[in-house]
């Protein structure tokens, strides 16, 4: 069960996620916290900026600017990260990752595991129904978000 903090800052990257969605881009959100203080929050701007690595993750730690240290931080992702995402957690020393859903997308979970990462999967059902919204409307798009394509 999440917390209420993580129930907060989650519904926050599920917003970005939304808006992204709105955009025509990849609904991934991502928020970094700080405890109960928000540091930045993103969304997968991939589609918006032409860039092919603004994932969620990678937007809301872009947007977080420098840090002295993040390993007192969590990092909120309303989609399994990727590797690219993971790596980047990883490299950050982020300690904790809470995952809106990973039934779409099995990222990389394991990996963070394995590399010692709090993982916490929500399985929440918007964060689920918007991704495969998505999906089903723009295959395309999404096989090309994964490097499918």
């Amino acid at each position: 069960m999440l917390s209420d903090i993580d129930a907060k800052f989650l519904r926050i990257a599920y917003d970005e996620a939304k808006a992204g969605y709105d955009e025509g881009g990849c609904p991934i959100g991502s928020v970094l916290a700080r405890g109960d203080v928000l540091v930045s929050r993103g969304r997968n701007q991939r589609v918006q900026q032409g860039d092919p690595i603004a994932h969620g993750e990678m937007d809301a730690l872009r947007r977080a600017g420098r840090q002295k240290t993040y390993r007192d931080t969590t990092l909120y992702t309303t989609l399994s990260p990727c590797m690219m995402c993971a790596g980047t957690i990883v490299q950050f020393g982020i300690p904790r990752v809470v995952i809106g859903e990973n039934e779409n997308f099995g990222g990389n979970e394991d990996f963070l595991r394995s590399r010692g990462v709090d993982v916490i999967v929500a399985s929440d059902p918007d964060c689920t129904r918007l991704m495969a919204r998505f999906i089903a409307e723009k295959p395309d798009l999404w096989n090309e978000d994964i490097a499918e394509a």
